[in-house]
């Protein structure tokens, strides 16, 4: 039997103008509600090992069951929680090539810059911190990045995003999303794949192939690789990147119901002239700069190089009874290799000078090792049938830090004629700047009750504990975590009719931190809580999702300064801490996804959200400004003949950081004001087999900055982009 990995879908005859007509919503309501819902017998069958983790393709919406933030293998529908999915449609429609480019395109997330190398991802008001590949959590921190937001999305068959708190499977973390990375499988007995090649501006050339087949007579044993090569320029001065990834995986039927699968992945990203940080906001004058988008503070050796490797082994069992079990193995490996150059100051109008220049040499390495192990299956009490699954996790992640600073440092010079030939400096011989060990232990239980037909209730608790010991910059020692940290889960989920779903739920996340009281004793952990109510529709037999939410989330047990400490005489520099109120966000999601008719598929979102935090005084006032707190998403296509068109736009609302001006030591907001990105694209499908695609990316070129205030710079975001594909299919 094959199972397709590119599926295709029939083209529809419907006219172009019902594209021009009418609202979304309004589609999606006069849709017929009445579609049968499957019965509850063929939900809860045993899928056979062999056909695990198969997706059928080419389509916006997954209606198959998820882990992502229960465990216990339930639909989107069935989730009492805010899920998206980007589906490899969509991420090959709208050309994502990286996880950066998914965040910046999918529901009620966001992304900022830091520089050319590193990215930063908030939702709710919050920083997300919480990654999953397959399920499995993996921790990194963005300040130290080893390629994760650059990982490149051939690598995955879909990327999923629960938001709000998600501690029940990932323990640690903020409570705003956790973004779950699902791998490509060996999913075809006979020979299947594809090629592509594609160029786009700015001299760049991408070379893909993703082929898969049988590797044995009776393909039980199934082998699946991908391999990626890019290189090319920026719309950044002198920065340049070039990129390999690798990936191979096996999946193995050991019996008709036990499937083992092991893999390994493999990415590199080689820039040159990378920035570290961005450009002046203000002229030494208090004026503000006005630089051309092509501007670095680059230099032609600057480099942010990072490699980022996986080893895995899944292994899954489907009893007879209905039960399943997993063990997951998982070795993950990123690593950096940095010489940069930092510029600060502001230079002056006329001469350029003014600016200060520090460069240094970096490297680091991240090595985390997971083991998970997860039963989950089907019990009866009082006379009807319920879903449990238990759980294990433990996590052990090493990461060393070393640094090297210049022998000597020359001036920046005129500024305003900087050309990147800054000379790259002596380095002096590295040290160790950080050092430690994280560990993250974790057991988990939910449980599905039927209380009613109708009417289902999730119950679920972890019980965490996680440590970090070692030493941090300024050989400062690192010795804190908790043990024996309770999170709960609660969800309620009321099916008003087989095709609406009413739900509310409950949900927390931890965050340890390192702050002492005055008798010297460790804070609390911080403490995320998520409380959201939600209605999730199903319309066109089950190809068309809405989904309307309104969400209440707070952190407390913040660390502000004790107030009425007073230093001892033999340690004046010592503090102490307090806990305090956090920040609190309320605000609702708007969801659209799936196909409205024959051939014509929608992605649209809408989140708005007010994230404050209390001061001293009393007062609230709004944070984490540099992300939007309004946001809308739309992609849409329509299939006509051997025609795909398809269009969307990407709104975000003002976003602003305080920064002080130099002139007048004033403080003053630097702002990017609302915009919209215009994307556009067109695939022509030859026969079967071959096509071809355009992508234009920002197609009316709208001025923005990437980032604005992170250390009073700025960065602008890419301009106009197109790019052409060509892609054979086997």
């Amino acid at each position: 039997m094959r199972i397709p990995m590119f599926q295709q879908r029939p083209v529809s005859s419907a006219v172009l103008a019902a594209l021009l007509s009418g609202s979304v919503s309004g589609i999606a309501l006069a849709a017929d509600a009445s579609d049968a819902e499957q019965s509850a017998a063929d939900d809860r069958a045993a899928t056979p090992a062999a056909l695990e983790g198969v997706v059928v393709e080419g389509s916006y919406v997954v209606n198959d069951q998820l882990d992502t933030a229960t465990g216990l293998g339930i639909t989107l529908q069935e989730t009492p929680q805010s899920v998206s999915v980007m589906t490899s449609q969509q991420i090959e429609d709208q050309d994502l090539r990286s996880l950066n480019d998914v965040i910046n395109n999918a529901a009620g997330i966001s992304s900022k810059a830091f520089d050319s190398s590193r990215d930063g991802f908030s939702a709710r008001g919050f920083d997300v911190d919480n990654y999953q590949i397959d399920g499995i959590p993996v921790e990194y921190e963005g300040g130290q990045a080893g390629g994760e937001t650059k990982t490149d999305t051939a690598l995955y068959e879909r990327i999923e995003i629960v938001r709000g708190a998600t501690g029940l499977l990932t323990g640690v973390g903020n409570p705003s999303a956790s973004i779950n990375l699902v791998r490509k499988r060996a999913n075809s007995d006979e020979l299947a794949g594809f090629v592509s090649a594609s160029a786009s501006r700015w001299n760049t050339f991408n070379v893909t192939a993703d082929v898969g087949n049988a590797l044995n007579a009776s393909g039980s044993v199934r082998g699946r690789a991908v391999a990626v090569y890019e290189e090319g320029d920026s719309y950044v001065d002198y920065l340049s990147d070039e990129k390999r990834v690798l990936y191979g995986v096996i999946d193995a039927d050991l019996t008709p119901n036990t499937l083992l699968s092991v893999g390994a992945s493999y990415q590199e990203n080689e820039p040159i002239g990378s920035m570290w940080g961005g450009l002046p906001i203000f002229f030494s004058d208090g004026t503000r700069t006005d630089w051309p988008i092509s501007a670095s503070t680059g230099a032609d050796w600057t480099h942010w190089s990072t490699e980022h490797k996986t080893l895995f082994a899944n292994l899954t069992h489907h009893f007879d009874n209905g039960w399943q079990a997993k063990l997951n193995l998982n070795r993950t490996t990123s690593a950096a290799d940095l010489e940069l150059l930092y510029l600060f100051g502001s230079p002056d109008p006329e001469t350029g000078l003014g600016m200060g220049a520090f460069p240094a040499a970096y490297d680091n390495e991240r090595e985390q090792d997971d083991f998970g192990l997860r039963v989950n299956g089907f019990y009866n009490v009082f006379g009807r049938e319920h879903e449990l699954v238990l759980g294990y996790s433990h996590s052990e992640q090493d990461f060393i830090y070393n640094s090297a600073s210049a022998v000597e440092t020359p001036d920046v010079g005129n500024f305003l004629e900087w050309d990147g030939s800054y000379p790259k400096p002596e380095w002096t011989e590295k040290s160790r700047a950080e050092d430690y060990t994280t560990k993250q232990t974790g057991y988990y239980l939910a449980t599905r009750l039927s209380i009613a037909d109708p009417l289902k209730v999730i119950v679920g608790t972890r019980v965490a504990q996680w440590e970090r010991k070692g030493f941090t910059w300024g050989n400062v020692p690192l010795d804190y975590g908790d043990d024996g940290v309770v999170v709960p889960y609660a969800g309620l989920l009321y099916d008003l009719t087989p095709n609406h779903t009413l739900y509310t739920s409950y949900a927390e996340i931890f965050r340890p931190q390192d702050e002492q009281d005055r008798n010297g004793n460790l804070l609390d952990p911080l403490t995320g809580k998520n409380t959201e109510i939600g209605l999730k529709s199903r319309f066109l037999n089950d190809q068309l999702h809405t989904t309307v939410t309104y969400f209440f989330t707070q952190q407390d047990n913040r660390a502000v300064t004790d107030p009425d400490f007073v230093p001892p005489e033999d340690d004046p520099t010592r503090s102490a801490y307090i806990e305090a109120d956090g920040v609190e966000s309320d605000g609702f999601e708007l969801e659209v996804v799936g196909e409205i008719m024959p051939g014509w598929d929608i992605s649209a979102n809408y989140t708005q959200f007010d994230a404050t935090l209390e001061d001293n005084g009393g007062d609230a006032r709004v944070v984490n400004t540099r992300f939007p707190d309004k946001l809308l998403r739309l992609f849409t296509t329509y299939e006509w003949q051997k025609w795909t068109f398809g269009g969307g736009i990407n709104w975000e609302g003002e976003t602003f950081t305080e920064v002080t001006n130099p002139a007048t030591g004033e403080t003053e907001k630097a702002k990017q004001e609302a915009y919209s990105l215009v994307n556009l694209m067109a695939r022509y499908a030859f026969d079967d087999q071959l096509s071809a695609q355009i992508n234009i990316d920002n197609a009316l070129d709208e001025e923005y900055f990437s980032q604005i205030g992170f250390f009073t710079q700025l960065a602008h975001g890419e301009p106009r982009n197109i790019s052409v594909k060509v892609k054979y299919t086997f």
